[in-house]
């Protein structure tokens, strides 16, 4: 199979998605590994959809590749689901983490928890820990396959099962599970005994980062879970979606620039 680059333009992907809506999970895996492997990747959250993703993906191709971004504070329960995936599918996650001297600077700013100080910080941890990652992480892919369904969340009511990612150089992403209900992921799970995170007989129905996830009652959305204690804002870490604010992008130049601008400065003084 080549290796070349494979690219898609607005009008064929949409013309894909039309055609593969009414197809099966498997059927648009099976494309998507055909197409673009091995420069397709699944990212896998550790949640159920991303691990039904994962039973299906390797099912057509034992070689399907999956990426974890370990963000640095994820849960226990998380990296003993990883080691029960490696062993069930003999898989070589690939991990991709935060920049350390990053975190330091946020860290040394604004604590430990700012998280909880205000959304904008909140943001900041997100794109240092999760979005600059995945970044990274999709730099030499031609696509992505994510479990996202269109019932998650409003932001996501509209998800095509295959589409461009215009936040990500304009590659393909895939979403098989687009059109699946909690339901269905969760029978395919128990039919088809795929390891899940433990955390969901917890209480969890969402699962993020340990300081901004929790359980939630049975009456509750879902992801009602994540960063519970902020009020009117986007339930999104702008993996997936823009976030609809700026104050973040403006704090993460402030720190991850610091080193920049001192460099500079000091340049400066001694011309």
């Amino acid at each position: 199979m080549s290796e070349s680059k494979v690219e898609l333009d607005d009008y064929q992907a949409s013309e894909y998605a039309v055609e593969f809506e009414d197809k099966s999970p498997q059927e648009v895996l099976e494309w998507a590994l055909d197409k673009f492997h091995p420069k397709i990747s699944i990212a896998c959250s550790l949640q159920a959809p991303d691990v039904t993703i994962m039973d299906m993906a390797r099912k057509i191709n034992p070689d399907a590749r999956v990426f974890v971004v370990d963000t640095g504070r994820l849960h226990e329960e998380d990296h003993d689901l990883m080691s029960e995936l490696e062993e069930k599918y003999g898989i070589n996650f690939e991990v991709y983490s935060p920049e350390p001297e990053h975190v330091h600077d946020m860290v040394k700013k604004y604590g430990i928890n700012s998280i909880y100080d205000s959304v904008a910080l909140r943001f900041l941890c997100c794109q240092i820990r999760k979005v600059v990652p995945l970044m990274k992480s999709l730099k030499d892919l031609d696509a992505w396959i994510t479990g996202l369904r269109r019932g998650q969340w409003a932001s996501r009511y509209n998800l095509k099962k295959i589409e461009i990612d215009h936040e990500h150089q304009g590659i393909v992403k895939i979403n098989p599970l687009a059109d699946w209900t909690w339901d269905q992921v969760w029978d395919y799970i128990k039919e088809n005994e795929v390891p899940y995170n433990k955390l969901y007989d917890k209480g969890y129905k969402s699962i993020g980062c340990m300081p901004c996830t929790r359980p939630v009652e049975e009456d509750e959305n879902p992801r009602a879970g994540r960063w519970w204690w902020e009020e009117k804002a986007p339930k999104e870490c702008g993996m997936h979606c823009s976030v609809e604010f700026g104050g973040f992008e403006k704090y993460e130049r402030a720190i991850l620039g610091q080193e920049e601008e001192k460099s500079e400065k000091e340049k400066s003084e001694e011309d």
